[in-house]
C-alpha cells in the first residue's frame, strides 16, 4: 500500500502525466579497474571523515522523520529514497573499516563489504534523488546533517569515477572553460555589452578598484541575461562603485555539486582572487542557491583563511541597502508568494532578507504552507536538473510545488534563485502549468525610485 500523503495529491483540473520508473543506467568515467575504483571511493570517503561525521553515522534511531521530510520519498513512497539510507553504503564501510566495533563487523561479517556494483546502484540515490536541500537535516531529532553526509559521499563517488554523465560533463567543462554552460569570458563580455546597450545602464568590466565585485551564474548569463542589467541598476541606485571582472565572474560551482573538491576550490579561488585584485569590500553572489553555499559558507575553507571582504547574496545586499536607506523602491503592489530557495533560506539562514525586500515593494505576501526554512525543494537543485534519467522522478516531486503555489492564490510567483527559476520554467512547460516564475532581483530593478 502506498505511503504517499494524500494531502499532496494534485488536483489541477488538467490531465495527469504518468511518471515512469527511472531508467536503469549507471555511468562511469575512465577505464579504471574495479578494484581501483573501490579503493579510491573508500580512501576518499575516509579522507573526508571526521569525528562529527562518525557521531552522525552512529546516531540514527530509525525514526523515519527524514523520510517524511524528503520530496522524493513523499511523492513515491519508496523506502530506498529515505534520506539516511542514501549514505548507508558508506555507513557500512565506516562500520567495517573505521568504527569502534570494526573488528567484530569484519570477523563475523555483520555488514557485507562494499563493492563497486553496490556503489553503482547507489549512484541514483546519491545524485539523481537528492538535491542536498537539507529538509531531512532539519527534521532529524538527532541533528544528523544528512545533506552534508551526501555531499561527502559525492566526493568519494567522484574519485571512483561514478558520477552521472551529464553532471560530470558540465563540471569538467566548467573546470576547462570557466563555465558549465559555455559562458566563456568572451561570451560574457558580449552579454554585458548587449544588456548595457539595451537597458542603457553602465556595466563596467575589469575595473582595477571597486567597492563591489559582481558575479553571475551561468544560467543567468545564458538564459536570464536581464539579471546582468538588473544587478547593475541596483548597484548604481545604491551609489556603490562596482565591476564585473573577466577573471572572476562565474559563481556557479559544479565542483561542489559533482563532488570534486579540487574543481570546487578552483572555481571559488577565481572569484576570491578577482575580489582581492580590485580591492572589493563586497563580493556579491547572484540569484543562485548553490553559488551561495559554495562561497558564503565554504569560500574561506577553500582560501585557507578568513576572506578579506564580505560575501552577500544579492537578496541580502538589497535588503541591507533598503534598511540603511541607500536604496529606495516604489510600491509594486499586488499579491505574491515566494519560493524559498533551499540553499539560501534553509541551509543559508537568509530567511527574512527576501521578505524585507518584498515588504518594501508593497507586496501582499501569501506564504506557502510550510514556508521559510520548512519549504519544499523545487526538486532540481544539487545538479539533479542536469541528469536526464532523473527527469521523470523530478517532475513527480515538482507537483508538490505546483500544489503549494496554487493554494496561495497569489498573483505573482517570486524567487531568488535562477536554478529554481529554471526548474519552475521546465516544470511549467512539462505540465502546461499557467504560472510563471519571476526574479526578485529583476522586480526590484523594475521598481527603483529614480
Amino acid at each position: 500500500m502506498s505511503t504517499v500523503d494524500p494531502a499532496l495529491e494534485l488536483d489541477t483540473g488538467k490531465p495527469r502525466l504518468s511518471v515512469k520508473e527511472p531508467a536503469v543506467r549507471y555511468d562511469q568515467q575512465g577505464e579504471t579497474p574495479e578494484t581501483e575504483r573501490l579503493r579510491e571511493a573508500m580512501r576518499h570517503f575516509a579522507k573526508d571523515f571526521h569525528y562529527g561525521a562518525a557521531v552522525h553515522m552512529d546516531s540514527c534511531i530509525h525514526c523515519g522523520n527524514c523520510a517524511a521530510a524528503c520530496h522524493f520519498y513523499v511523492t513515491t513512497g519508496e523506502a530506498k529514497y529515505t534520506p539516511i539510507w542514501k549514505v548507508e553504503v558508506f555507513k557500512q564501510a565506516y562500520q567495517r573499516e573505521a568504527g569502534p566495533f570494526a573488528l567484530f563487523y569484519r570477523l563475523f561479517n555483520l555488514k557485507p563489504a562494499v563493492s563497486v556494483a553496490r556503489l553503482r546502484e547507489w549512484q541514483e540515490l546519491i545524485y539523481d534523488s537528492c538535491t542536498m536541500c537539507g529538509r531531512c537535516t532539519n527534521a532529524c531529532p538527532m541533528g544528523i546533517d544528512i545533506a552534508a553526509l551526501v555531499g561527502q559521499a559525492r566526493h568519494a563517488m567522484f574519485k571512483a569515477g561514478l558520477v552521472p554523465h551529464e553532471l560530470w560533463a558540465v563540471a569538467e567543462k566548467a573546470e576547462r572553460e570557466g563555465s558549465p554552460l559555455g559562458a566563456t569570458p568572451k561570451v560574457f563580455q558580449e552579454r554585458v555589452e548587449w544588456m548595457a546597450d539595451e537597458h542603457e545602464v553602465d556595466i563596467p568590466m575589469d575595473k582595477d578598484a571597486a567597492d563591489v565585485l559582481l558575479t553571475m551564474s551561468s544560467i543567468e548569463i545564458m538564459k536570464y541575461p536581464e539579471s546582468i542589467a538588473a544587478t547593475a541598476k541596483v548597484m548604481k541606485a545604491a551609489g556603490y562603485s562596482y565591476t564585473f571582472r573577466s577573471d572572476g565572474y562565474e559563481a556557479t560551482n559544479f565542483g561542489l555539486l559533482s563532488g570534486n573538491v579540487d574543481w570546487q576550490r578552483d572555481m571559488s579561488m577565481k572569484l576570491i582572487n578577482a575580489a582581492i585584485a580590485c580591492r572589493a569590500k563586497y563580493l556579491i553572489l547572484p540569484e543562485c542557491g548553490h553559488a551561495y553555499s559554495a562561497m558564503r559558507w565554504q569560500g574561506a575553507n577553500m582560501y585557507g583563511k578568513p576572506l578579506p571582504f564580505k560575501v552577500r547574496h544579492i537578496t541580502e545586499f538589497i535588503a541591507e541597502q533598503i534598511q540603511n536607506g541607500r536604496l529606495k523602491v516604489k510600491k509594486a503592489g499586488g499579491t505574491a508568494t515566494f519560493h524559498d530557495p533551499c540553499q539560501l533560506v534553509r541551509r543559508g539562514g537568509a530567511i527574512e532578507a527576501p521578505r524585507v525586500v518584498m515588504n518594501a515593494l508593497g507586496l501582499d505576501l501569501h506564504e506557502m504552507d510550510n514556508s521559510k526554512g520548512r519549504n519544499w525543494c523545487c526538486g532540481g537543485g544539487g545538479g539533479v536538473i542536469t541528469i536526464h534519467r532523473a527527469d521523470d522522478l523530478r517532475y513527480k516531486t515538482f507537483q508538490i510545488k505546483m500544489k503549494q503555489v496554487d493554494e496561495t492564490g497569489a498573483e505573482k510567483l517570486i524567487m531568488a534563485c535562477s536554478n529554481c527559476r529554471q526548474t519552475f520554467d521546465d516544470g511549467q512547460a512539462h505540465f502546461r502549468w499557467d504560472r510563471t516564475a519571476e526574479s526578485l532581483l529583476e522586480l526590484v530593478a523594475d521598481n527603483l525610485e529614480q
